[in-house]
């Protein structure tokens, strides 16, 4: 982070990025995330999750907490509480449910002037944005990032340590079909865990266990399903549902050595 931040200021070089990285170290893997890509493990059949997703949903009280803690950061334009949707003029004094950076549920409050700046966190879902700007919440970069048409910066409630989850390989006996999966958002946002994990299935009985080539193919087909084909009406996937227009990375790491197997 700090290394993209000198190149912003030498070479000009805006923007930034999601990181996901797996290393294998004496018999551990270890899954370091910053940002909405996803990393999973599949062992005979099981999917066992090695990372999750950073978004302004998951880290809502992190966010909050920040803009609790520094309001300048808000630019007398937001308002770090949350409520269950946009508040209206009219309903200044009566009482509305609302959450802060402490809350887990929700509570009542009277309405005060200060509650109708826009909500730090808005929207739900894949929809939900910091500052009504960025839907994830962790990465490299991003410096320069504003809201827009203002001059109120993004970037302090952007953070760039990952949540590092550690798989020890000695544990278990891996068969070669037994992989971890790395993925970005856009193979995620359009296909689920267990769908994953049945493509992946499907791909490798159909290769013999030696073929080096098994694990290249499931990394390809999971990247042609996510994209989907193109029709009249954009790309569409099997079930007719549009297909992923992000870009879709994927990285498929055998756990289990070759060998014939039952």
């Amino acid at each position: 982070d700090d290394q993209i931040e000198r190149e912003r200021a030498s070479q000009r070089l805006p923007g930034g990025c999601c990181a996901l990285a797996a290393i294998y170290l004496m018999g551990k893997f270890y899954v370091a995330n910053a940002g909405d890509s996803r990393a999973i493990i599949i062992r005979n059949g099981e999917i066992i999750p090695m990372s999750r997703e950073f978004t302004p949903e998951t880290e809502r009280q992190r966010l909050q907490f920040l803009a609790f803690l520094r309001p300048e950061l808000l630019g007398k334009e937001f308002t770090h509480l949350e409520f269950p949707r946009r508040i209206q003029p009219k309903e200044l004094g009566k009482k509305m449910l609302y959450r802060d950076q402490s809350m887990n549920g929700w509570a009542y409050k009277k309405i005060e002037e200060d509650d109708l700046k826009f909500p730090l966190i808005y929207g739900e879902g894949k929809k939900a944005r910091v500052m009504a700007t960025i839907g994830v919440t962790r990465g490299l970069g991003d410096h320069d990032l504003k809201v827009f048409s203002s001059n109120i910066h993004i970037k302090p409630f952007l953070s760039c340590f990952p949540e590092v989850r550690v798989y020890d390989l000695t544990q278990y006996e891996h068969c070669p079909d037994d992989v971890l999966v790395l993925g970005t958002d856009g193979l995620w946002d359009v296909t689920n865990d267990e769908e994953v994990a049945a493509v992946v299935m499907e791909v490798l009985t159909s290769y013999e266990p030696n073929d080096p080539c098994r694990y290249t193919m499931v990394a390809q087909e999971l990247v042609v399903r996510s994209r989907g084909v193109l029709k009249e009406r954009g790309w569409r996937l099997a079930n007719d549902k549009l297909g992923s227009g992000d870009d879709i990375s994927v990285f498929v790491i055998p756990l289990g050595g070759p060998g014939n197997y039952t």
